[in-house]
C-alpha cells in the first residue's frame, strides 16, 4: 500500500495542528500517513514512494517558512511527479474569510494570500495545482514582549484580535476537512 507524505514547517504549533489534523482525518478514511515536521525530522530523500504529498507552511514577515522554501526548491521535479498539495497557512486568509469587511478590504486580504503563494511559486519554482489558503492564529501568550507587540500592530492593520491576554485561532476546520476528504477520495479513487 502506497502511502500519503504529510510534510510540515511551523513556528508556534498553529500549521502542525492543522498538518495533524489533516494526517488524522486521511487515517480515519484509510490512507497510510507519513507525518513529518521539516524542521525536526528527516525529510523524505525520495517522493516517488507516495502516492501524493501534501506540504503546509506558514507565513512569517510576508514569507513562507525557509525550510519549506528549501525542501520544494531541492524536490521540484519530484513534486511534479506525484499529485501534490500546497496549504498556505496565513492571517491574511483570515482577513479574507472574515465577514463584515468592504468587498474592497476582502479583495485586499485575497491578494495578499494570492501574492504570498505566488511569491512561494516563483522562490521555489513550483506551482502547486492544488492549493488550499488557510488562516493561522495569533498565540499572543507564546511571544515575548518584542513579538507580541509587533504582532498586536500587525493584527490591529489587518482588523484581527488585539487582546493579548490569550490566543486567536482563526483556521476554518470545516475547510481544512473538505480539502481533506478531497484528497482521500483521489487517493481511493
Amino acid at each position: 500500500m502506497k502511502r500519503v507524505a504529510v510534510l510540515y514547517t511551523t513556528s508556534e504549533g498553529q500549521t502542525q495542528r492543522i498538518a495533524e489534523h489533516m494526517a488524522d482525518r486521511l487515517r480515519l478514511s484509510g490512507v497510510d500517513v507519513d507525518l513529518r515536521n521539516l524542521k525536526s525530522d528527516a525529510p523524505p530523500r525520495k517522493l516517488s514512494g507516495y502516492a501524493s504529498v501534501i506540504l503546509a507552511a506558514s507565513v512569517h514577515v510576508g514569507h513562507h517558512q525557509r525550510e519549506m522554501v528549501n525542501f520544494v526548491r531541492a524536490r521540484r521535479d519530484q513534486l511534479q511527479q506525484v499529485p501534490a498539495y500546497f496549504v498556505s497557512v496565513t492571517l491574511s486568509q483570515a482577513g479574507a474569510q472574515r465577514s463584515g469587511d468592504s468587498p474592497e478590504k476582502h479583495k485586499q486580504f485575497e491578494a495578499d494570500v494570492d501574492k504570498m503563494i505566488a511569491d512561494f511559486s516563483r522562490e521555489t519554482g513550483w506551482r502547486p495545482k492544488y492549493i488550499l489558503p488557510v488562516a493561522g492564529a495569533i498565540l499572543y501568550t507564546q511571544y515575548n514582549f518584542i513579538v507580541r507587540f509587533v504582532m498586536r500592530r500587525i493584527a490591529a492593520k489587518a482588523g484581527a484580535a488585539t487582546d493579548t491576554s490569550h490566543d486567536h485561532a482563526y483556521t476554518d476546520w470545516d475547510a481544512v476537512d473538505r480539502f481533506t476528504d478531497r484528497i482521500a477520495q483521489e487517493f481511493a479513487a
